[in-house]
């Protein structure tokens, strides 16, 4: 039986929250219940690659009852402890701030391979942009943009091995280039392996050439998209999923920020007036925040984040369960079009 069901079992979940997560809390006297919720339930024999939360109810010393959402990644073959030491750095190096919220790390098991932590709650704002809320989503852009401003802004520590190696370059970003490619030709043999290789050869080309260039790294969140930004107060933003954190070109979240963005408002507004606006209201904000300027080399750059991420969601389409690939086509043919017109992120 695979190990990672255990944490599906109400007994043993119980035991080890008591144990790991009571002592963190002092002024909580016992669990009283909680409910367990799968955000992501991949299980196979004996691999596994979970998020699951739980939605834990403590008693408080003084007779309150106390909710928290606590989460659980774990992966059999990914690591997670990574995910824990980051979000253990940057709980000391207050990026979470009055202003900014991130999830708190608990504890990690090494039996599951997985980190435990206490969430951020709140709308993400894929779901904002969603109910139509054009005013709230405007806002929610500009924080996003303060936010990736001051995490690129955070000084390195001297310890660089507790960041993952696996995500800082484009020709190793899980799953890897070469597994995509072999997964779409198994599925649709050549019609898309060609194409696919060489926008994928040319991003990969362009990133290592930079930074053979260059020994500046910078610490990036590694996925940034609108589900991962959390409304989480009226005046407080959030950001989750610690996965991919790495050291790299902090133009890779611009750029791919921009791209997911767009992408997300076009399916739900269909108003690229709007979806325009909003992506030169995020670089624009992101600029003045950081206090830098956008130079050709910089443009160049987001550019090419930009289109690596259309690409990724062009390959999303086709390798999911129930492929569409009109759509993987409509992605690849606008990523051709920007590379021959020269065509900018945010334009």
């Amino acid at each position: 039986m695979n190990k990672i069901l255990d944490l599906f079992n109400e007994q043993i979940v119980r035991s080890l929250l008591e144990k790991e997560v009571l002592p963190l809390y002092p002024d909580f006297s016992k669990i009283l219940s909680f409910k367990i919720r799968p955000y992501k339930e991949l299980i196979w024999t004996s691999t596994y690659h979970v998020v699951i939360a739980y939605q834990v109810k403590f008693l408080h010393k003084d007779g309150q009852k106390i909710h928290l959402e606590i989460v659980c990644s774990a992966h059999s073959d990914e690591p997670r402890e990574v995910v824990f030491k980051v979000l253990k750095y940057l709980e000391k190096n207050s990026l979470a701030s009055e202003n900014v919220a991130l999830p708190r790390p608990l504890f990690f098991s090494a039996e599951y391979n997985g980190t435990f932590y206490r969430a951020v709650e709140g709308k993400h704002l894929l779901r904002i942009i969603k109910e139509g809320r054009k005013l709230k989503t405007k806002k929610m852009v500009i924080q996003a943009a303060h936010l990736f401003a001051t995490l690129h802004n955070l000084k390195l520590p001297d310890d660089l091995s507790i960041f993952s190696d696996n995500n800082r370059l484009l020709r190793t970003v899980v799953p890897g280039r070469d597994m995509i490619i072999k997964e779409i030709g198994e599925r649709f043999g050549d019609t898309y392996v060609h194409v696919v290789s060489e926008l994928y050869a040319g991003f990969i080309a362009e990133e290592e050439q930079f930074f053979n260039n260059t020994d500046k790294r910078w610490l990036i969140h590694g996925d940034a998209h609108p589900e991962n930004i959390i409304s989480a107060g009226k005046h407080k933003i959030g950001l989750i999923d610690f996965t991919d954190f790495c050291l790299a070109d902090f133009a890779r979240d611009l750029g791919s920020f921009m791209q997911q963005l767009e992408y997300k408002m076009m399916r739900h507004f269909d108003d690229q007036v709007l979806a325009t606006a909003m992506k030169k209201l995020f670089l624009n904000s992101y600029l003045e925040a950081a206090n830098i300027k956008l130079d050709e080399s910089l443009q160049k750059r987001i550019d090419l984040y930009y289109n690596w991420t259309a690409i990724r969601t062009a390959t999303f389409w086709l390798l999911k369960h129930d492929c569409e690939p009109h759509k993987a086509d409509n992605n690849i043919n606008k990523i051709k079009n920007n590379l021959i017109s020269n065509y900018h992120a945010q334009d």
